[in-house]
């Protein structure tokens, strides 16, 4: 979702901010007060991360060595039978991460896997992004980021068992070794996790811990079942929509037709007859716009309020942007100097044997996650209590405090399983969450003391904004006779998603958006001119799974491709000799996967074609082999062989699934249809039925391969996505004999 980036260079509010929510002062805390705490079921191993000073220096260690990330007790609980629960820091929205994470923490503790549990987090300050510092689930980083940590986590926790055993039995330490959830000692002793998490919860925990070496592994690259397939298989999960609360009343929002447009008038009579009605609210919206909230005992009657209403809007004020007149002004902006992200010289494109020039169209996406919106909020005296699927519980709980006019230490947000984000989930904004708290705040004020859930249907989902933004990307490239690049003039016309959010500052340099250029150029030596222009328009933007490499890596890969063909030279070795030796482990994943797809080797059915592409993203690379054909004068999409390298596997499941919906969704920016547009400011496209998305038709075979690494792990969550669409293109291009230039595909 975002690129890597360095806490330190991040606004000092922000900084100030993320300070207070990981500060804690010392608290003294009975036994009896934790036994209480800590409920009947299981024991945390040491203490919750507030009172973590306290317990520690009760037990003659200084506190101040341990940050509450690093501490066992708001990770880890075991209940006397053995059940091992573990917290995860990260929101899980199909991941992987609640199995993922438990399974690295389990090894070394040394647990019965089969009595592994996992649970969601909060806004706690222990649940920071151990490196960034901030509450976080985006931009690949969940098991790159807590590795280490959730290791730790594991051996401090298992260390902990082991000192209790040893006082239990009077014996050195060094004599004893765990194995599924058993420490085992001499003469054949043995007691169970569960029955030493008493004693072992008033111990020190310990600073310094030794890992395991990779050889000894156990759980940590073994195929293994998500925690929550059964539950999510059989329709028994539940996500943030599925939240009830005593009393609960559901919240609908009638919204502007245009981004920021304001109320002009509002008849609310025959919305407010309706059964089951509550309230009709006039709330704030995000950008300034304002809405109409119909607060009732149900979804439907809600719903049926807001139909019901007559309303006019002043859309005098904003900006109606028009997707014919926006591309027009981008081609404008893309002949105009602009800020430089590379230089080079361009004096050979005049002189260049061979010259190519292309011009590429992405549109609006929309996230379409399957779950849409929501947010849940219960609000008492000097208190706020959240239920919703938040990739940043931290900000969207400080957001929520500003709402309010409490602190940020007076919200808990109780992180929901989600059904899909792919960054939505996370604006620097909250505008979601801000919006749910406006209305929980003008029905408190209206007189409903109840929680109040805000849900969105597919239709606000659809329309409410924050798309990866549409890009337009122009390329004049001179190469000669053997495909060497002479020089490449590119532009790149598009909105900035980090600008006027709180990675502004350490994001956008010398006026460009490091996320609308990543993924151009490397890993191919080119001698590169890029300008970037930047256009603000009243269409909010937000990151979309891969970023910028949704985009640019369509138009590197495709422009490679070309250039090879052009000059008789096959993709691969092509790329195989721009790669030479500084990229390794771009050539292993094409390696691989040109192996395993049979690529240059087997002969395809008549009328399909091979397509190649590979992409680093969030340090890891993907590079794709596929097979495709145009059925019926419609491009399709046969088979996928994926070649992989994420270093170090902890879930090959979860790598599996992670690049096959990846390449879906990759799959998706093809299909016709698939394309957010306005029309004198308004969003035209309303649900499934006009914003295509991928049908299990449309699935290919996917075939996933991945190169054997004992380096630590890099992200997953994306990598997937870039190179599909390119690959696919390619293979398309050789049949039709030339080269695609927009997403979706247009083979006109």
């Amino acid at each position: 979702m975002l690129p890597n980036f360095d806490y330190s260079e991040m606004p000092r509010a922000l900084q100030h901010l993320l300070a207070r929510s990981q500060s804690s002062k010392a608290t003294t805390l009975s036994r009896r007060s934790f036994l209480k705490l800590t409920g009947a079921g299981g024991l945390a191993l040491g203490v919750f991360p507030h009172v973590a000073t306290a317990q520690a220096t009760g037990a003659g260690q200084a506190a101040s060595a341990l940050k509450p990330t690093q501490q066992p007790s708001a990770f880890v609980q075991i209940d006397p039978n053995g059940e091992v629960t573990v917290t995860i820091n990260r929101l899980e929205f199909g991941q992987g991460v609640q199995t993922a994470l438990p399974m690295i923490l389990a090894e070394e503790l040394d647990a019965d896997w089969n009595l592994v549990r996992s649970r969601h987090g909060s806004n706690d300050g222990a649940y920071l992004d151990p490196l960034f510092g901030i509450h976080l689930t985006g931009g690949s980083n969940s098991i790159k980021n807590s590795f280490t940590q959730y290791r730790e986590l594991g051996a401090r926790a298992r260390g902990m068992l082991l000192s209790a055993a040893a006082a239990r039995w009077n014996v050195d330490m060094a004599t004893l070794r765990t194995r599924a959830g058993t420490v085992l000692g001499p003469g054949g002793r043995k007691l169970g996790y569960g029955e030493l998490t008493e004693a072992a919860m008033a111990l020190p925990v310990p600073e310094k811990v030794t890992l395991k070496n990779a050889k000894e592994f156990r759980l940590i690259g073994r195929p293994t079942t998500r925690l929550d397939a059964r539950a999510k298989s059989s329709g028994r999960q539940d996500f943030g929509i599925d939240v009830r609360l005593p009393g609960q009343l559901t919240a609908v929002v009638a919204r502007p037709p245009v981004f920021g447009a304001r109320l002009a008038s509002v008849d609310d009579s025959a919305a407010s007859a309706i059964k089951g009605v509550k309230a009709v609210l006039r709330v704030p919206l995000d950008r300034g716009a304002e809405g109409v909230a119909v607060v009732a005992d149900g979804y439907w009657p809600a719903l049926q309020g807001r139909e019901a209403l007559k309303l006019q809007w002043d859309t005098s004020s904003v900006e109606k942007v028009d997707s014919e007149r926006q591309l027009a002004q981008y081609r404008e902006l893309a002949g105009r100097p602009g800020a430089r992200q590379f230089d080079a010289d361009m004096a050979p494109l005049d002189t260049a044997p061979k010259r190519l020039e292309a011009e590429f169209l992405f549109p609006y996406l929309a996230h379409a996650a399957m779950e849409p919106l929501n947010c849940t909020v219960a609000l008492t005296t000097g208190r706020a209590e959240l239920w919703t699927g938040s990739q940043c519980p931290g900000l969207d709980g400080a957001a929520a405090a500003r709402v309010l006019g409490i602190k940020p230490e007076q919200v808990v947000v109780h992180v929901q399983m989600a059904g899909g984000g792919f960054g939505r989930r996370f604006s620097s904004g909250s505008d979601f969450v801000v919006e749910a708290c406006e209305i929980a705040k003008a029905a408190r004020a209206a007189g409903l003391n109840a929680p109040v859930r805000t849900l969105w249907s597919r239709e606000d989902d659809m329309r409410g904004g924050y798309y990866r933004p549409m890009h337009l990307h122009r390329a004049r490239i001179g190469f000669d006779e053997r495909g060497k690049v002479l020089a490449w003039d590119h532009v790149i016309v598009g909105q900035s998603v980090t600008t006027g959010s709180v990675f502004e500052q350490f994001q956008v340099k010398n006026g460009i958006d490091a996320t609308a250029t990543e993924g151009m150029r490397d890993p191919y030596p080119l001698p590169m001119r890029l300008t970037v222009h930047h256009p603000k328009l009243n269409v909010p933007v937000l990151w979309w799974r891969s970023v910028g490499s949704t985009h640019t890596a369509f138009v590197m890969e495709t422009l490679i491709d070309e250039i090879a063909r052009t000059t008789k030279q096959d993709v691969v070795a092509y790329r195989m000799r721009l790669f030479g030796d500084k990229h390794p482990r771009h050539r292993a994943a094409l390696q691989l996967a040109v192996d395993k797809s049979g690529y240059g080797k087997k002969r395809l059915p008549a009328g399909r074609a091979w397509g190649v592409a590979a992409h680093e993203s969030f340090e890891s690379v993907v590079a794709y082999v596929v097979e495709a054909s145009i059925t019926d004068g419609r491009p399709v999409l046969h088979r996928v062989t994926a070649g992989v390298h994420c270093n170090l596997v902890v879930n090959p499941r979860t790598v599996e699934a992670q690049v096959q919906g990846a390449a879906l969704m990759g799959l998706s920016m093809c299909l016709p249809g698939a394309a957010i547009t306005l029309k004198d400011g308004e969003v035209q496209q309303r649900n499934f039925g006009d914003f295509v998305v991928p049908r299990i038709t449309d699935m290919p075979e996917i075939a996933v391969h991945v190169v054997p690494s004992a380096d630590a792990p890099t992200g997953m969550g994306e990598p997937g996505l870039p190179p599909l669409a390119p690959a696919f293109a390619n293979a398309i291009a050789r049949l039709i004999g030339k080269s695609l230039r927009q997403l979706p595909f247009n083979l006109a």
